[in-house]
């Protein structure tokens, strides 16, 4: 299935929104930390039976970054949920990948009323702000702010951080890497410095109160979404299933296939005859 971006105006920032607009199980799922509706697609498993519904962060994708600050999940939460509204969609599934999960997450605890159910793929957060996992984004902004991309890049790549990366979690370099290429760099740094030092906002005893079906999938060979992280959600929110799929630095292939998979199983057996749109 495939979906014409529309635009949506939030204060002054122009966002891409996705809807495939068809489709009678409505969820709402989300990028990661510098990502984009491509990176959902390849992770969602996309039927005619599911309307899917994404929008492109602020300063990610297609999205302008607008003047309002700081960047927050909380900012990019409330972006989400109005583009919900403006959809039409009452009641739906929040999901998301990394920084999306996180999101999902937060709409769980805050709206209650409008998530019927939770996936969390490869979560980075659990419930602190600034977890260690995140500060090689942090390290990364700072040097994309302080000195020209070409030597800030190479001044990665001989880092420590760098050398640990590329023997333990070399997807995870990869994608560190690239964003020394991005043609939005500056205010891409701004939005990794705000995302990696934040959190969902989302305590245990919230998490552990939800009555909702919740996915939560975690991964191996990942730094920057631990293992650990996914099963402590997991254990936390009541009567979670957790599913570990093959690491995307083992085979792409095959950990994008489980993870589809994963999620549709998941949907179609706790939400087959259900019709929330």
């Amino acid at each position: 299935m495939s979906a014409v971006p529309t635009v949506m105006r939030r204060d002054d920032a122009a966002l891409r929104v996705f809807d495939t607009e068809q489709g009678r199980l409505p969820v709402v799922f989300q990028h990661g930390l510098g990502g984009d509706a491509n990176q959902v697609a390849q992770n969602f498993p996309d039927s005619p039976s599911r309307r899917r519904l994404t929008v492109e962060c602020r300063a990610q994708g297609g999205s302008g970054a607008g003047s309002k600050r700081p960047f927050s999940i909380a900012m990019f939460a409330d972006d989400v949920l109005a583009a919900a509204d403006a959809a039409g969609l009452d009641r739906f599934i929040a999901g998301g990948i990394s920084m999306g999960a996180a999101i999902a997450l937060r709409l769980a605890a805050y709206h209650p009323d409008r998530v019927l159910g939770l996936v969390l793929v490869r979560p980075a957060w659990a419930f602190a702000a600034a977890p260690q996992n995140m500060c090689p984004y942090t390290e990364v902004a700072d040097l994309i702010r302080r000195r020209p991309l070409a030597e800030a890049r190479d001044a990665f790549a001989s880092s420590a951080t760098s050398a640990r990366f590329r023997s333990e979690a070399p997807d995870n370099l990869a994608s560190l890497l690239g964003f020394f290429q991005r043609e939005n760099a500056d205010v891409f740094a701004e939005v990794m410095q705000a995302i990696a030092n934040d959190g969902p906002g989302v305590t245990r005893a919230q998490a552990a109160s939800f009555v909702i079906p919740t996915l939560i999938i975690g991964s191996g060979i990942d730094l920057v979404h631990p293992l650990a992280t996914a099963r402590e959600l997991a254990e936390t929110i009541p009567n979670a299933v957790f599913a570990e799929v093959t690491p995307k630095a083992t085979d792409k292939d095959r950990h994008f296939a489980e993870i589809r998979a994963a999620i549709g199983g998941f949907l179609d057996r706790n939400f087959n005859n259900q019709d929330q749109s």
